[in-house]
């Protein structure tokens, strides 16, 4: 997980807020521990704290194409980068095997039209130096975490965590999932928008198990995509068992070249965290001992969380309890999986708020409105589930991946008919 920073519409001194950016910047290293990158010239700044995943060796950023004024900042993972750079109308110079470079080219071709295109998660701006102007956008559901803010000149930060625009900012707000900002516009846009958002679009529709199945298998596969080593979270419940369960089908073929080659690292991992005779423990233990994976139980007692709250507050950012309560094992369980030299993990995070299954949901009067909350509910994931997953794993330089939230997954779930 890497954390972008950006100054743009800059009105002051541009050698004294370069500065300043860097140890903001400095703020997030713990998201990209592996290499800093900035750029800028007299109207912004961007830099970057790079955790390097895919291409390590040439994928540092902030990007730059060819011509030097298109300049790129990203924060995710493009899992479909290949496929968009067959789909390019011209041939394009890549400089890199950086997932996220295929932005720049589709800029070049697309305008801001290109953004829906993207398969994965991200958190991007890119600066246009040929028209002073700048594109921020944000992935279909909020995985990955934006926030921007004014200074006392006007001047627009953007970053990756709200710790880094504290100290400048006077208001801060989450920049929203689903979204972009072209300053060549001037106002917010949202670019994420499906037929399932209705019920009527819906209702009638089958529901195809071998579909749903499918779809699924393809979205692990593709967030399998890594130059490290990975591993799985595995709770013992339903949603996290059939990702690992997935992903131990195809660890050992390297997906970056179609499985034409063995996997870097063909023993997959999985990690479990709880109390002392937590019954999760147990049933986590047994679907490792059936898939297979190298299985590491993380136990931690009600002292080690209680002590780890203000670091837990510091990385979450919020004060949620139900956000802090589920994140504080997951924070401390992060802290051991890295020390193992893991880099990613797939966790379970949208199953629930996707298939309805949270107990209440049992109580759903009718179709529709069960239909309805798991919209609702999804709309709020950004601000709990996806924060947590992201920000508890990333405090220790982890990226967390979610295949359940891949956009062609949802796609095929939420136009299931809820009573076929």
């Amino acid at each position: 997980m890497c954390s972008i920073f950006g100054v743009l519409d800059i009105k002051t001194d541009v050698k004294a807020l370069r500065q300043q950016a860097l140890q903001l910047s400095k703020l997030l290293r713990h998201r990209g521990p592996d290499w800093s990158g900035v750029w800028n010239n007299d109207n912004a700044i961007l830099v970057h704290e790079r955790l390097a995943i895919v291409d390590t060796e040439n994928g540092a950023q902030p990007l730059i194409n060819d011509n030097r004024n298109h300049i790129l900042a990203v924060n995710g993972e493009i899992y479909n980068h290949k496929q968009l750079e067959k789909e390019l109308a011209a041939p394009y110079p890549f400089k890199t095997k950086s997932d996220c470079e295929v932005i720049l080219p589709l800029y070049l071709e697309h305008g801001t039209e290109f953004i829906d295109k993207l398969q994965g998660m991200f958190a991007f701006i890119l600066y246009d130096a040929e028209q002073n102007r700048y594109l921020i956008a944000r992935d279909h559901i909020g995985i990955i975490p934006l926030y921007y803010g004014y200074d006392e000149h006007g001047q627009l930060f953007v970053a990756s965590e709200l710790k880094a625009l504290v100290p400048v900012c006077k208001q801060i707000k989450e920049f929203p999932p689903g979204h972009y900002f072209d300053s060549k516009i001037g106002e917010l846009r949202k670019y994420y928008k499906r037929d399932w958002m209705s019920y009527d679009a819906v209702k009638d529709n089958p529901a195809s198990l071998t579909e749903l199945k499918s779809a699924l298998e393809h979205s692990v596969k593709s967030h399998l995509m890594s130059d490290v080593p990975y591993g799985v979270l595995l709770s013992g419940g339903l949603d996290s068992s059939l990702t690992s369960v997935i992903a131990q089908q195809f660890a050992k073929r390297r997906v970056e070249d179609n499985d034409q080659s063995e996997a870097w690292w063909p023993r997959l991992h999985s990690f479990a965290v709880g109390l002392a005779g937590s019954p999760d423990l147990v049933a986590a233990q047994k679907v490792a001992d059936a898939i297979g994976t190298v299985h590491h139980t993380v136990h931690f007692t009600v002292q080690e969380g209680l002590d780890s709250l203000r670091d837990v507050i510091y990385f979450l950012e919020t004060y949620d309890v139900t956000t802090i309560r589920a994140s504080t094992p997951m924070y401390l369980m992060a802290r051991k999986i890295k020390a193992m030299g893991i880099k990613m993990v797939l966790s379970g995070e949208g199953s629930d708020e996707l298939f309805g299954g949270y107990l209440y949901f049992h109580k759903a009067p009718n179709a529709k409105e069960f239909h309805e909350e798991t919209l609702r509910k999804l709309d709020r994931l950004h601000m709990f589930d996806c924060n947590r997953a992201n920000k508890a794993m990333s405090a220790w330089g982890i990226e967390a991946r979610v295949p359940f939230l891949d956009k062609e997954f949802m796609d095929v779930a939420m136009r299931l008919n809820p009573q076929a």
